[in-house]
């Protein structure tokens, strides 16, 4: 170990008495009454000494006030070169701070808030955007309107390199865009499991009102299907009464306003009451003689205390 080294770690004399002007520096920086005692000291290197005093400051549970002092070589004279609040092995410190993508949650956002996409974003992948499409937007050809019958289609007398204007039916781009092929980006396979899981933990079979539903949603009459690959099995509820109604629910889901479920039973009735009128039972005004404790006797003169 080299003598720098130990003399850095050797706190210098000067400095580590330097605590009332340490005090004094830190006060200046928060407030009077704020800077409790004194809580230690560290040396930062040769002749630099980091002074320590408890914060009492409201909401800064286990922070410090750190004061860092010097001096110049052969120099008697100490002076404050920082004065910071920094927190303790014990201090109240915020969580880790997280980006934003990363906090958000389903439901989170609100009227006029944006939340745009990465342009990497695993749920999307490049739909339909025209560029492949082969020029000059190629419509039905002649040929192919004498052996079909072209309705939707708008056939013309010559191709379209001889037209002044493409036509806008018939085309690739027409046909995508009816089908609702034409955006920039689709759901990627990715996007489509994602979405099936989160909706399958919502309305899924799995849940208590499904296990305890009377049928699945896809006998419902309330189901309403859905396009695509997920309506094979997705649906939407339109029965007001079901706490699904709206939502995209599993075809395996099911809650108890099922459109085929059964009538639900009445509660059972006790019976009515059988009186039989054409037999009397006897009823005594007075108890029997013999229904006592002790036997019936006649001599009250004989007769033992404690009759029942």
């Amino acid at each position: 170990m080299s003598a720098a080294t130990t003399r850095s770690r050797t706190p210098d004399r000067l400095c580590a008495e330097a605590v009332d002007l340490a005090r004094a520096a830190a006060e200046e920086a928060a407030a009077p009454g704020v800077v409790g005692e004194h809580a230690g000291l560290v040396s930062e290197g040769d002749r630099v000494v980091t002074h320590f005093f408890e914060c009492k400051e409201l909401g800064y549970r286990g922070w410090r006030w750190a004061v860092t002092v010097a001096r110049a070589s052969r120099a008697k004279i100490v002076t404050v070169d920082e004065a910071v609040l920094l927190p303790g092995p014990d201090a109240v410190l915020a969580p880790e701070w997280v980006p934003w993508s990363e906090r958000l949650r389903p439901g989170d956002m609100g009227p006029g808030d944006l939340l745009p996409t990465d342009a990497d974003d695993l749920r999307l992948e490049p739909g339909y955007t025209g560029e492949d499409e082969p020029p000059p937007n190629s419509p039905v050809s002649v040929d192919m309107a004498e052996l079909v019958e072209a309705e939707d289609v708008e056939v013309t007398a010559a191709t379209p390199a001889h037209l002044p204007q493409a036509p806008a039916r018939g085309t690739i781009a027409a046909i995508a865009e009816e089908l609702g092929l034409r955006r920039a980006r689709v759901l990627s396979r990715y996007g489509l499991h994602t979405a099936a899981d989160r909706w399958e933990e919502a309305f899924g079979p799995k849940t208590p009102m499904a296990q305890a539903a009377p049928a699945a949603c896809v006998s419902c009459g309330f189901l309403l299907r859905i396009g695509g690959s997920l309506g094979q099995a997705f649906g939407v509820c339109a029965n007001e009464f079901s706490p699904a109604d709206g939502r995209v629910v599993s075809l395996a889901y099911g809650c108890g306003g099922h459109s085929e479920a059964a009538i639900m039973p009445k509660p059972p009735r006790p019976a009515p009451p059988v009186i039989d009128e054409t037999r009397v039972d006897p009823f005594p005004l007075r108890p029997a003689p013999d229904s006592g404790s002790v036997p019936d006797t006649t001599d009250e003169e004989t007769a033992e205390l404690g009759h029942s």
